[in-house]
């Protein structure tokens, strides 16, 4: 038992690296440095141990002070050794295994008999440390994370959530200049977007190696960006090449999302004025596994929201920015009545969009969707209502009352996150027959026609595919 707690007592010293910078002894001994602290070698045997197949428990020396007992215990259950209350103390002085640097290291700890109570607030951090906290942290918060036990001052009770792809879990993003994993991939918290919702955005859909509207969404974002007065923009290429590597990267060639955000970027100094972005864009490409999200098949129910779409006097909706609190006010209602997505009015009453898509409704085989002065002209609008007119029907762009939806012969929304997806049931009537029609169905077929062979292809998608084995 004494060798196992000596060697715990080495370990959790070289662990709370954080600690090291507070103890002005340790400072006295040896001016602090990458080496001393120790923590990429502790990285190094934690891999090694990991790939041997026996991942060592890891315990934070500030844990183990702020509640002894509770960390002892759990350690002990991972060692599978029994919990004993003598953990809790000991007699002054040195033991045998404390090794050549005990006289230094452990000058205070000969002194004590048991463990202290942590200080409620910590001492001003010194500055001089500065450069060495970004090389240390990066690799204390790699330990860190395969902690079964952790608490902070803002700690989360919630366990941790399922994903709806599991697939997505290590997933790897573009932001800023750099493809990182899941669990890196943030922006400053000086960035135009954290601040004040100050970006745009894009939704891309892949269909068998071919990035669909790809062009169209590109102008879509720069019109965005030019309306809001970005500047320093990267090029439509540098967007193109971002785009394609991060693809790449992960091997996401078919039944991927992609949401594209360009943010103003990071600032100087926290406030709103623009003058404070001096740093350029923040460009986020982060790709994922995803199905359509709606019920293409069987159908989705929406009901309408008392939240208004905004107005152009207030805020105009053919920016694609990230300020979404309308959209989500509304998105709550729909949550809190169990259905799918909300349909949003205008100022007037007329119906708009819903709180995600555009929205389409059939009457006696007329087509007919809202005017885009409230909402977003989707670019998969723009697409079905080109079908529409393809497919021979009658096209009507004008103002639509709700009661009209309530009576439509068919109704669908449009997005590229959903597709085509039918709507069966709205504010508790009944659509239709309450199942898919056949407008629906054959623009869904042409739909899926067109995705299929039209979109801007991926560099090497056709490689990979020729490398497949055949099944």
């Amino acid at each position: 038992m004494g060798l196992i707690l000596s060697g715990l007592r080495c370990f959790l010293s070289l662990l709370s690296f954080l600690c090291l910078f507070l103890q002005p002894s340790f400072e006295k001994i040896h001016p602090s440095s990458f080496h001393e602290l120790g923590l990429g070698e502790l990285v190094s045997i934690y891999s090694d141990l990991c790939q041997m197949g026996t991942p060592p428990a890891i315990i934070d020396a500030d844990e183990l002070q702020r509640d002894p007992e509770a960390t002892l215990r759990s350690l002990c259950d991972d060692l599978e050794i029994p919990f004993q209350a003598s953990m809790l103390k000991w007699e002054a002085g040195p033991i045998p295994e404390d090794g050549l640097w005990a006289p230094w290291w452990y000058e205070t700890l000969h002194k004590s008999t048991g463990f202290s109570s942590p200080q409620k607030y910590p001492q001003t951090f010194p500055l001089m440390h500065y450069d060495l906290l970004e090389q240390c942290l990066p690799l204390y918060n790699i330990l860190r994370c395969h902690m079964k036990h952790k608490s902070s001052l803002l700690s989360s009770t919630l366990p941790p959530p399922s994903l709806p792809v599991p697939e997505n879990a290590k997933l790897l993003a573009w932001v800023g200049d750099e493809i990182v994993p899941r669990e890196m991939a943030k922006v400053s918290v000086f960035d135009s977007v954290v601040q004040g919702g100050d970006s745009v955005w894009e939704g891309l859909r892949i269909y068998k190696g071919k990035v669909f509207k790809l062009e169209e969404h590109l102008d879509r974002l720069s019109d965005s960006a030019k309306a809001l007065a970005f500047n320093n923009v990267p090029t439509r290429e540098e967007i193109k090449e971002a785009i394609f590597r991060t693809l790449i990267t992960n091997g996401m060639f078919d039944n991927t999302h992609i949401r594209l955000s360009l943010t103003r970027g990071k600032k100087v100094t926290s406030g709103m004025s623009p003058a404070f972005n001096r740093y350029g864009c923040t460009l986020i490409v982060l790709a994922e596994w995803k199905p359509p999200v709606y019920d293409n098949d069987g159908g989705i129910v929406l009901v309408t929201a008392t939240t208004r779409r905004n107005s152009p006097n207030n805020l105009d909706s053919k920016i694609h920015h990230n300020n979404l609190l309308n959209n989500i006010l509304a998105k709550i209602e729909s949550n809190n009545a169990n259905v799918d997505d909300a349909i949003m009015l205008d100022k007037d009453g007329f119906v708009s969009e819903t709180n995600a898509t555009n929205i389409f409704m059939v009457k006696k085989d007329r087509v007919l969707t809202p005017h885009a002065d409230y909402c977003l002209p989707g670019i998969t609008r723009a697409t079905v209502m080109e079908l529409v007119v393809k497919e021979n029907f009658i096209l009507e762009e004008r103002r639509i009352s709700l009661s009209e939806f309530h009576t439509a012969d068919e109704v669908w929304t449009t997005g590229t996150m959903g597709e085509l997806s039918p709507v069966v049931k709205i504010d508790g009537r009944v659509i239709g027959e309450g199942k898919v029609g056949p407008v629906t169905r054959r623009l869904q077929n042409a739909y899926k026609k067109l995705t299929d062979g039209s979109g801007v292809p991926i560099p090497t998608y056709q490689e990979v595919k020729n490398l497949e084995p055949c099944v």
